[in-house]
C-alpha cells in the first residue's frame, strides 16, 4: 500500500490519532522509534530548525521539500502530514506543490487559505476570498491523483471573518474533494461542533499545543468533540530548545554536559552507529 493508502486505512480504524510534529531527521526518527506510525510536519517546527525564526510564511517550498525528504529519509514507514502553508503561489503553485510532496512519500498536504505574500506584521490572519480559496482546494485534489496523497484544507477566517463563514469554507472544501479538514483558532467548544458536523464525517485536524488565543482541548477531550487527528506542534520542539540552552548554560559554567543530557553510548545507539556497522560489514575489503 502506498502512505496516502496506508493513513486512509488508518484513519478508518476507530480511535484518536496522535501527531506528533517533527521537522528534520532526529526528531522524525525519535518519534518513529516511540512507536508513532504518523507525524506531522510542521511548518512552525521547521521555520525554527532552519530559520531560528518565526513561522511568518518565510519558508520557501524547496526548504520545505528538504525538510520532508530528511524526514522521511529518517522514518521512511512514518506516515507523514506534510504542511505546505498556502502552497506558495496560486493555484498553479498549489498543484506543482502537491505533486513534489506527493512524489516524495508525503501521505497527507496541508493547503491553507491565508493570503501570501502576507502583511508585514506578524498579528491577524487574512485570508484569500471564499473563491480563490476553493480554486486553490480544487486545484490541490485534481494534483493529488497524480500521488494519491492526501489533501487537507486548513481555514484561517475565522478570526477576520467569523466562525459562520469559517464552517461555510469547511462546506466547501468537502464538496471539492478535501479529505481531511482543519479549523484554526475556534474559539470554544460549540465552534468546534459545527467545524466537525461541517466535515461530514471525513476527518478533523486539531492544534493541541497551548499558546495561542484558541480553543485548546486534550486528547481526550479532541475525541470527545469529534476530532479524528491531533498534533502538539510544541511538544518535542520546546523541550529541544529547553536542552540546547541547558547544555550552553553548562558549558558556560565550565562543564561537560548538561545534567539532562543523554549517556554518550545511549547518543550512539539513538544515531544508529551498531546499525551503519552491521550494514558495511558486507562491504568491508
Amino acid at each position: 500500500m502506498t502512505p496516502p493508502d496506508r493513513l486512509r486505512a488508518l484513519l478508518a480504524e476507530p480511535g484518536f490519532v496522535v501527531m506528533p510534529a517533527v521537522w528534520d531527521g532526529l526528531s522524525a526518527k525519535l518519534a518513529a522509534a516511540s512507536g508513532f506510525k504518523t507525524a506531522f510536519m510542521s511548518g512552525s517546527c521547521v521555520a525554527a530548525s532552519r530559520l531560528g525564526g518565526p513561522d511568518l510564511d518565510l519558508l520557501s517550498v524547496s526548504e520545505m521539500l528538504d525538510s520532508l525528504n530528511m524526514v522521511r529519509g529518517a522514518a521512511p514507514q512514518t506516515l507523514v502530514l506534510a504542511d505546505a502553508d498556502h502552497g506558495y503561489g496560486n493555484a498553479m503553485n498549489v498543484q506543482r506543490t502537491v505533486r513534489s510532496y506527493g512524489r516524495a512519500g508525503a501521505a497527507a498536504i496541508l493547503i491553507e487559505d491565508k493570503i501570501t505574500p502576507r502583511a508585514l506584521t506578524s498579528a491577524g490572519k487574512p485570508c484569500l476570498s471564499r473563491d480563490e480559496a476553493r480554486m486553490k482546494i480544487r486545484a490541490a485534489v485534481e494534483a493529488a491523483k497524480d500521488s494519491g496523497v492526501m489533501i487537507m484544507a486548513r481555514t484561517d477566517c475565522r478570526p477576520t471573518q467569523g466562525i459562520d463563514e469559517a464552517v461555510a469554507r469547511i462546506e466547501m472544501y468537502v464538496e471539492e474533494g478535501a479529505e481531511i479538514l482543519f479549523l484554526d483558532s475556534p474559539h470554544d467548544e460549540a465552534e468546534i461542533r459545527r467545524a466537525v458536523a461541517a466535515a461530514a464525517g471525513r476527518p478533523s485536524f486539531a492544534v493541541l499545543s497551548p499558546g495561542a488565543p484558541r480553543a485548546t482541548p486534550s486528547q481526550a477531550e479532541a475525541a470527545a468533540l469529534g476530532f479524528k487527528i491531533g498534533t502538539h506542534p510544541t511538544c518535542l520542539l520546546s523541550p529541544s530548545a529547553a536542552g540546547i540552552k541547558a547544555g550552553l548554560s553548562a558549558l558556560l559554567a565550565g562543564e561537560a554536559e548538561a545534567s539532562s543530557a543523554v549517556p554518550p553510548a545511549l547518543l550512539r545507539a539513538t544515531l544508529g552507529y551498531a546499525d551503519y556497522d552491521a550494514q558495511a560489514k558486507p562491504y568491508i575489503v
